[in-house]
């Protein structure tokens, strides 16, 4: 056999074992591993994970771990666990999905009308990787509290019901800032000018706009409501707000999760510093997270003469409105008379 001979033979067999090993990385690599049927699924990596607890939680998803492994350590995926929420699609291969594993996915957190820090923390919890005590620890850190101006009673004021977007693994810490940021950015130069003209801080507004958001559901009458709770205070009369008292029997029970749709003239006697009948002036905190339109509603109530309401039985849901005692009572007898036909007690 001459040379030529000899070098095209081991050329020839060169390709064979090029396209083997070609085509052994693209099964490898480059074929479909997936094996669920949704177009696609998040996976969840927490914080601190090895390789081996990446694996474990990617398995369910995957068609073959020895694909996804090879790719893994060539890509040094194993050696660089990321940790968050990821995206992974249907009939996706291995070397994609390695490529997915480093695109953390923010996510998008919502929440509203929490009526206790341990509500909302709950709430949080269920979208983001801190669990409910790291972020009570966080939210409630003296130093934290200090630095920003809160007590343990108002820190709720600092949530401002929206939609916000985080990475799912970030730190109860890092949170608490992002939520201060967040905070500060909605307390513009206008709306704290707003509160000053009305000789409240910010967070007696959203003391304040917690009981407007509890009177009324109806965002109209919203204004006319905080109007009368400013009257009261400008006055120096309590506030007389029936939510208040909901919250402090709520409070001493232990138990936000009962229904209460009728303060009794005896509840009015509770010893609580939320007990806005007995004690003038503003509650020592939010008895819930107000939303928005509350907020707005304190900083741009109505200008009138209105002192007393109670629920209006001519137009549920909203409430009448009375300048002197005597029209009050006329009333509120007139919706006495229209709860107790209702049979409501409680």
């Amino acid at each position: 056999m001459n040379l030529k001979k000899l070098v095209l033979i081991i050329a020839v067999a060169g390709l064979f074992v090029a396209f083997a090993v070609a085509g052994y990385v693209y099964f490898k690599a480059f074929t479909p591993n997936t094996t669920f049927n949704q177009k696609e699924v998040f996976v969840y990596i927490p914080s601190g994970s090895t390789y081996e607890q990446a694996k474990e939680e990617l398995a369910p998803f995957l068609k073959n771990m020895d694909k996804f492994d090879f790719v893994a350590k060539q890509r040094k995926y194993d050696r660089n666990v990321k940790a968050g929420k990821f995206l992974i699609k249907q009939n996706m291969n291995s070397f994609d999905m390695i490529r997915a594993l480093r695109q953390n996915i923010p996510v998008k957190v919502a929440f509203n009308n929490q009526e206790t820090l341990e509500k909302l923390v709950q709430r949080l919890a269920t979208q983001l990787e801190p669990d409910s005590l790291a972020l009570v620890q966080a939210f409630t850190a003296p130093e934290f509290l200090q630095e920003n101006g809160f007590t343990e009673e108002d820190i709720l004021a600092m949530f401002i019901p929206n939609s916000y977007e985080f990475y799912w693994n970030t730190p109860a810490n890092k949170l608490a800032d992002k939520f201060v940021k967040e905070y500060k950015r909605f307390w513009n130069p206008r709306r704290i000018q707003k509160a000053m003209d009305k000789n409240l801080s910010p967070v007696e507004v959203s003391v304040l706009a917690s009981i407007v958001h509890k009177e009324t559901a109806k965002v109209d009458e919203r204004p006319r409501v905080a109007g009368v709770y400013l009257n009261r205070l400008r006055t120096g009369m309590p506030l007389q707000a029936d939510p208040t008292i909901i919250y402090a029997m709520k409070k001493k029970s232990g138990d936000f999760d009962q229904v209460i749709k009728r303060v009794l003239h005896a509840d009015l006697t509770i010893e609580s510093p939320y007990n806005t009948y007995k004690y003038a002036g503003l509650p020592p905190g939010p008895i819930a997270m107000p939303d928005i339109s509350a907020i707005d509603a304190v900083l741009n109530a109505e200008d009138h003469n209105y002192i007393y309401f109670c629920a209006s039985p001519d137009k549920p849901g909203y409430h009448a409105f009375a300048t002197n005692f005597e029209q009050h009572q006329v009333n509120a007898r007139k919706y006495a008379q229209w709860v107790n036909k209702l049979g409501i007690n409680r």
